[in-house]
């Protein structure tokens, strides 16, 4: 089992009194969506010589500013299609924004999504040490911290088994013990702590706790409204990609529940 002791860490001096680590100013990002369901990309490709192809603008972040303190577990709730993940994205460096500018002081883990980097015909073994790669380290680091994965992911049966043999819940395990398995300086966790059993998720909340205490900064998204409040300082709550409320948990996602009656 992965524990705090088992746990890479990089020497750091976290200050008491607040440092913004992620810090969006007037972030924007704008879509092209197809008017019409275009079905191959010989007729895409067929339509944009032609100049027959017709786009509507869409914007999945209108506009969004917040500041982010280190060593702060950070909630962002919302409906589907709010622009929770899309706002990840553009922390992870994953998206650029349209408009704005987005500064981040440290190093990031992301989970956006389940098994993102995993090759499905490569062994588990062989993604462990690909997903590392990936996220910057290289195989001294990883071998160190290689058994204590495989025990939190709890998959040591299936370690040399192809991972498109993993369920979605194995697979979140094991992403989710590699992005971990060293401390980093800001985790992104897209909905990946709703999988797995009861014993899993207390296990992952525990880790991410004890990382909260070491100086990590943590951003989690969730339909959980529970679990935001249980594990969050502040939350933010995005609607149609516009940021409504910021603030204590209780009372951000009390606004946002009554807001759905």
């Amino acid at each position: 089992m992965l524990t705090a002791s088992d746990v890479k860490e990089s020497p750091r001096d976290f200050s008491t009194a607040p440092e913004p680590v992620v810090v969006l100013e007037n972030v924007s990002v704008q879509y092209r969506v197809p008017k019409e369901r275009i079905g191959t990309f010989k007729e895409y490709a067929i339509r944009a010589m032609q100049r027959r192809l017709d786009f509507v603008k869409f914007l999945a972040l209108n506009n969004v500013s917040l500041t982010i303190n280190r060593g702060e577990v950070f909630g962002i709730i919302g409906n589907n299609g709010a622009g929770k993940s899309t706002m990840l994205k553009v922390i992870s460096r994953v998206l650029r924004p349209t408009k704005g500018r987005v500064a981040l002081y440290g190093k990031i883990a992301p989970l956006l999504e389940l098994g993102a980097g995993f090759h499905p015909e490569l062994s588990g073994r062989e993604n462990v040490y690909l997903n590392g790669a990936l996220l910057g380290y290289n195989r001294t680091e990883m071998d160190a911290v290689f058994e204590s994965i495989v025990d939190f992911a709890e998959l040591r049966e299936f370690i040399e088994a192809p991972v498109r043999t993993y369920s979605s819940g194995m697979y979140a395990r094991l992403g989710f013990a590699v992005a971990t398995a060293h401390i980093p300086e800001i985790l992104i966790v897209d909905e990946i702590l709703s999988v797995g059993d009861e014993s899993f998720q207390k296990k992952s909340n525990d880790l991410i706790q004890d990382f909260q205490k070491r100086g990590t900064t943590v951003l989690i998204v969730s339909h959980n409204l529970n679990k935001i409040q249980e594990m969050c300082q502040r939350v933010a709550w995005l609607s149609r990609g516009e940021l409504q409320m910021l603030g204590e948990p209780a009372q951000v996602v009390q606004a946002y529940r009554e807001s759905n009656q």
